[in-house]
């Protein structure tokens, strides 16, 4: 039996504003992450997407965050590890295509730009709703009408948990090596 190593990765893509629901959910959805034996990915350059990798790691999980610039961030950087790509706003096809699904909360133009490539790429799109921003919308308008991925959205941290062992990214147990 060959033993997977990878962990499965979820990217947190978004901005919220600290103080409002969202941000706090966001800051939730990290600390879950890391509690079911997820890698989250943030570029962590919105108060939503730091507050999420803060809270991973707070929860002693791995953090992921994919850099535009071409210089490593500060010490302080809220990552386990750090990709600086070089790459400015062509760094959101990264974003998209590191996870094995991509959590949503609110957003702007840079969020709907990973969304849609993570929608071209086939990766399960998994959207705040309820508590206003761009995420709300997404269920009812998907990027385009070729359904090629799943969007589940959830509006509590036990809805995210669920939609997370629907897609099979949560294991129920670790597995016994010998």
């Amino acid at each position: 039996m060959i033993a997977s190593h990878r962990k499965p990765q979820v990217c947190v893509l978004g901005s919220a504003e600290p103080g409002s629901r969202a941000y706090e959910l966001a800051g939730e959805a990290g600390e879950a992450l890391a509690r079911l034996g997820i890698t989250a990915v943030s570029g962590c350059g919105s108060p939503a997407t730091r507050v999420a990798a803060e809270r991973a790691i707070q929860a002693n999980g791995l953090v992921l965050s994919i850099v535009p610039p071409d210089q490593m961030p500060a010490p302080d950087w809220p990552a386990t590890v750090v990709l600086p790509c070089g790459m400015g706003d062509a760094r959101n096809l990264l974003m998209a295509l590191a996870g094995d699904a991509c959590i949503v909360i609110g957003g702007r133009a840079g969020t709907k730009s990973e969304v849609h490539l993570a929608w071209l790429h086939k990766r399960p799109l998994l959207p705040l709703v309820g508590c206003g921003g761009w995420s709300d919308e997404l269920p009812s308008h998907p990027p385009d009408e070729r359904e090629n991925s799943p969007i589940l959205p959830w509006s509590t941290i036990a809805e995210l948990e669920a939609n997370l062992r629907s897609l099979g990214l949560v294991k129920s147990a670790a597995p016994v090596l010998y």
